[in-house]
């Protein structure tokens, strides 16, 4: 039955205009308010879940599952929301809260996206009860599936009440409208029927609506509060928009840069934050080409990210450049000029047009972000200052990494230290006592005769010697005194004249000449000839010398170092060596001890000839196997480090599976095994080379010391092939 009465009417649109505005109004409060329930809920489950799994880590990882099972009661006892916690892995349950057993449709009911991406799923029990699953990876799969159910009894209890408190509201606005209606009915007349009209256009959702009335002062009073009050609302409401788009994303850039720090707070180098930092301001900004540019000011160094690997500069005039063009930026620039450019920054930032520069934050570390921005580049202000909001969250994580870096670089030296000597290297006992005799002797001027194996490092040792000397910055001049023939070699030490032989077409300065102001380092001296021996004693007395052929007396300020592998005292008692230049050169002695007595450093000079002739051969090796080291400590080494060197080049020459095996090394390194135990005749032939040894080869002090005769130690050196003087080493 259709209404009449003007009355009826409007008391009936009233009605409609206070439901359906209360309904609009419910629905809309309800879906946002549901929504963002929804949306916390889902928090709560993701952090509940990450807690958990990273709780639950350790514990799988270590195989506790007592502790395991422990750690989820306790969780289902402090959080009542839980409704139930199980831990998967390979399809087998680890642990649960399930007082009477798993339900067996449960574990296939969710599983994580890719194995490595948590998975949430709305999941109904069989009473009725409705849970978020959550299916989390436990570190990144490796460890197996968290599955939590997360009860939505106390979200639906909340919109539920909504809905109940919403109806009772419009109710009341209902009750009060009908009354009001009734009250003001009769002084109501046709111009209401303007509001009326308005009202629906407002129920439709018409925007900007408003009331031109004409009448008595009431109506034309509530026409104008109308449209007052609809202007307000509107205004207001857009307000609101705009706020709530702003607080949104304040919020995303906010969590985004939280998560960031999270993600590298747990990191040392600016390697591995270089790569998450990188890949997060690229998923931020549409520009590819991007650059993190880190100035170490107090090592004078600069850090450039922009790969996988981090660039490294030491050139003080680059490093003035970029300290000057940072200190010029204070704020988020975008500029057309190529403020940095190759090499600190990639050619494709050459051809772009412009460069968005994003300093970091001072008080922690100095640098700046460079976004390469090309002609169609689409980027806004907005996404650069989020990527800003990011830099500046890490600034303090990127300063610790700095100083990481600044550590392992001081470790770096000190170990480097630790394990050699100028070109030396070793950390043997006895090659640290040599390091520290070297740093000694180096300053004075003082004679040093080298003595020991061919290959032990005798003319390093001498460098070593020359390089820590007060005469470092003269020449270091080398003569190898067993290269020359007797009749060349006064003329190579000493030079010559025009005419003094055939052949001398010129006068020729000797080594000692070229070495005036620095050192001489006679390799080999038991070779000289004794002859030659007579000018060189004159040298080290008098530091004067004439040429091959020549009456002037030269005169040279150089200190002499010596070294040899034969037995000095041996070749002065055979009278092949003079005695008084032997002392003259033995004013300070180094020996210096062979590579099988100092096995333990062989590890080191591997490491160091395989660096060097992997970089050589363009080789990328990883390093060596543990069956070709071994077999590298058990061979003698009878060529010491020169044929370790030789042995290495070989091996990194033939080496394919990306380290070195025992299969690459020389036939006569891997064939060599520890053999047998020695036998009673070859312990008795140790034990007298031994005692001669410490008798100098004295036969008479050796045999009284063992007790017998002189012929019978003759018959025993015969019978173990002993020489009967000390041989001599090559």
């Amino acid at each position: 039955m259709r209404p009449k009465s003007l009355k009826s009417k409007l008391l009936l649109a009233v009605s409609a205009l206070v439901i359906a505005s209360g309904l609009v109004i419910a629905l809309l409060v309800t879906r946002q308010y549901s929504a963002a329930l929804r949306k916390a809920m889902v928090g709560q489950v993701e952090h509940a879940a990450q807690t958990i799994a990273l709780d639950a880590a350790d514990r799988i990882l270590v195989n506790d599952l007592v502790a395991l099972q422990r750690m989820l009661d306790q969780q289902i006892q402090s959080n009542t929301s839980l409704g139930y916690l199980m831990i998967l892995r390979d399809g087998q349950v680890l642990a649960h809260t399930f007082e009477r057993g798993v339900p067996a449709e449960l574990p296939g009911a969710n599983d994580t996206v890719s194995g490595d991406r948590p998975n949430l799923r709305e999941i109904a029990s069989p009473k009725g009860e409705y849970y978020v699953d959550a299916a989390w990876p436990i570190f990144g799969g490796k460890a197996g599936v968290l599955r939590l159910g997360f009860s939505e009894s106390q979200y639906r209890r909340q919109v539920n009440r909504l809905w109940l408190e919403i109806g009772l509201f419009t109710l009341g606005i209902l009750l009060i409208a009908l009354m009001g209606s009734l009250f003001f009915v009769r002084r109501i007349t046709r111009p209401l029927a303007a509001l009326v009209k308005a009202t629906q256009e407002i129920d439709r959702g018409e925007p900007y609506v408003r009331v031109s009335v004409q009448g008595e002062d009431e109506i034309a009073t509530l026409a104008a509060s109308f449209n007052h009050m609809v202007s307000r609302q509107e205004d207001y409401t857009r307000r609101l928009e705009e706020q709530t788009q702003e607080l949104e994303r304040a919020h995303n850039q906010t969590v985004a840069a939280c998560q960031v720090v999270r993600e590298i707070s747990g990191l040392r180098t600016l390697e591995e934050m270089g790569g998450i930092l990188l890949g997060r301001l690229r998923d931020t900004v549409r520009c590819g080409q991007l650059a993190l540019i880190i100035l170490d000011a107090p090592r004078d160094l600069l850090f450039v990210l922009s790969g996988p690997k981090v660039k490294r500069f030491a050139d003080s005039g680059l490093i003035h450049q970029v300290r000057e063009n940072l200190d010029s930026i204070r704020k988020i620039t975008f500029t057309r000029k190529r403020v940095f450019k190759p090499p600190v920054v990639s050619e494709e930032f050459l051809a772009t047009e412009r460069q968005a520069i994003l300093p970091l934050d001072r008080n922690h570390v100095a640098g700046a972000a460079v976004i390469a921005c090309p002609g169609g580049c689409d980027c806004n202000l907005e996404e650069i200052q989020r990527v800003g909001m990011i830099l500046n969250q890490a600034a303090g994580a990127l300063k610790r990494a700095l100083q990481h870096e600044e550590d392992q670089d001081a470790l770096k030296s000190k170990v480097e230290q630790i394990q050699g000597f100028g070109e030396l290297i070793g950390k043997d006992p006895k090659m640290r006592v040599i390091y520290q005799l070297i740093e000694d002797v180096a300053p004075a001027d003082a004679t040093v005769l080298i003595q020991g194996e061919s290959g032990t490092g005798k003319e390093l040792a001498a460098r070593a010697i020359h390089q820590h000397s007060l005469r470092k910055d003269g020449p270091f001049v080398v003569i190898n005194c067993s290269a020359y023939p007797a009749t060349l070699l006064e003329s190579e030490l000493f030079g010559h004249e025009k005419g003094a032989f055939t052949g001398a077409l010129r006068q020729k300065a000797g080594r000692f000449e070229q070495a005036d102001g620095g050192t001489v380092f006679l390799d080999e001296v038991g070779d000289i000839p004794l002859p030659a021996q007579i000018k060189l004693l004159r040298v080290l007395q008098t530091k004067k010398f004439e040429r091959v052929g020549g009456e002037a007396t030269l005169t040279v300020d150089v200190r002499i170092l010596a070294a040899t592998h034969k037995d000095l005292v041996q070749e002065v008692r055979k009278g092949d060596f003079r005695e008084d230049l032997f002392y003259r050169l033995n004013v300070i002695p180094i020996f210096l001890p062979p590579l099988r007595e100092r096995k333990n450093d062989i590890p080191l000079l591997v490491e160091h000839f395989m660096k060097l002739f992997a970089a050589e051969k363009r080789k990328d090796l990883q390093g060596i196997s543990s069956e070709a080291l071994r077999a590298l400590l058990d061979y003698p080494w009878p060529g010491n480090v020169r044929e370790l060197e030789n042995t290495i080049e070989h091996a990194v020459v033939l080496a394919k599976a990306g380290q070195v095996e025992v299969r690459d090394l020389p036939a006569a390194i891997h064939s060599v095994s520890p053999g047998a135990p020695p036998t009673l005749a070859q312990r008795e032939g140790k034990a007298l080379l031994e005692i001669l040894e410490d008798c100098g080869w004295n036969k008479k002090l050796a045999a009284q010391r063992l007790g017998i005769s002189r012929s019978t130690l003759y018959l025993m050196l015969k019978r173990h092939k002993i020489p009967g003087s000390k041989p001599t080493t090559h």
